[in-house]
C-alpha cells in the first residue's frame, strides 16, 4: 500500500446507536483498537463499512457532503463558546452506507467499498443494548441516589471524558460550568438536539449511567 492509500470508514457503537463515526484511517482496524481502549463508552466501535481511498482525509469531503445535504446531522456541541464538531452523525449505518456506495458508483469504484459482516458476537451486544435502552426508557426516573453515587462526584459525557458535570445535594441533578441541569437537559444542550434520554450520555467510573441502572436493578 502508497502512503497516499487509506480508508473512510463507518463505525457503529451500541452504546449510542443513534449515532455513526464517519472518519479516514490509514488502518482501520488499528483505528478501532486505539478507540476501544478508552473505559468511557460501555461498548466498543465496530466496523460497519470502509471504502478505500488514494489520498489522506477524503473523509473531511464527506463530511463537507453531508453538512450541505443536512447539518442537523453532525453532532455539534458549544463549550464555553467555543463551536466543536465531531465525526458523530445522527444517520443509521445503512444510510451513510448509501451515501458511500453512490459516490463509489460515480467514480466507478465499487470495488474499493467494503461491507463488513456483522458477527454473533456483535449482534448479541447490539440486542443487550437495546434490551437496557427499551427498559430503562419504561423505568421510573433515573436518580444518583438509586444508582448510588454520591453528592459532589463527577459524571463525563460519552463523546468527549474532557466533559464533565457535578451531581447535585439533591441527588436528581448535575450542575455544569455554574449552571443546574437535569440529566436529559445537559445532553440536549450538548448534542444540539432534543429529545435526549440523558443517562445513555453520560458514565461514571468508566460504566455507562444505564449500565450502572441495570446492575443495580431500579
Amino acid at each position: 500500500m502508497s502512503q497516499t492509500e487509506g480508508y473512510i470508514y463507518i463505525l457503529t457503537n451500541p452504546s449510542f446507536p443513534p449515532y455513526v463515526k464517519i472518519g479516514y484511517a490509514d488502518n482501520v482496524e488499528r483505528r478501532v483498537k486505539e478507540l476501544n481502549r478508552t473505559e468511557c463508552t460501555p461498548f466498543g466501535f465496530r466496523i460497519y463499512a470502509y471504502y478505500k481511498v488514494n489520498s489522506r482525509l477524503k473523509d473531511k469531503c464527506l463530511h463537507a457532503l453531508i453538512d450541505i445535504l443536512n447539518p442537523t446531522l453532525r453532532s455539534v456541541d458549544d463549550i464555553d463558546g467555543n463551536i466543536r464538531t465531531r465525526e458523530f452523525y445522527s444517520i443509521s449505518p445503512g444510510q451513510a452506507y448509501s451515501v458511500i456506495q453512490n459516490i463509489a458508483a460515480i467514480n466507478g469504484l465499487e470495488d474499493n467499498l467494503v461491507l463488513v459482516a456483522k458477527t454473533s458476537e456483535d449482534a448479541q451486544d447490539e440486542e443487550n443494548a437495546n434490551k437496557i435502552e427499551v427498559r430503562h426508557d419504561r423505568a421510573k426516573p433515573f436518580t444518583f441516589e438509586k444508582a448510588k453515587i454520591p453528592a459532589g462526584a463527577e459524571i463525563t459525557y460519552v463523546f468527549d471524558d474532557t466533559i464533565k458535570a457535578t451531581v447535585c445535594d439533591d441527588l436528581k441533578h448535575v450542575v455544569y460550568h455554574g449552571e443546574t441541569y437535569s440529566l436529559s437537559s445537559l445532553a440536549d444542550m450538548l448534542r444540539g438536539k432534543s429529545p435526549s434520554a440523558g443517562p445513555q450520555y453520560f458514565m461514571y467510573n468508566g460504566k455507562g449511567l444505564n449500565q450502572i441502572r441495570e446492575e443495580i436493578g431500579f
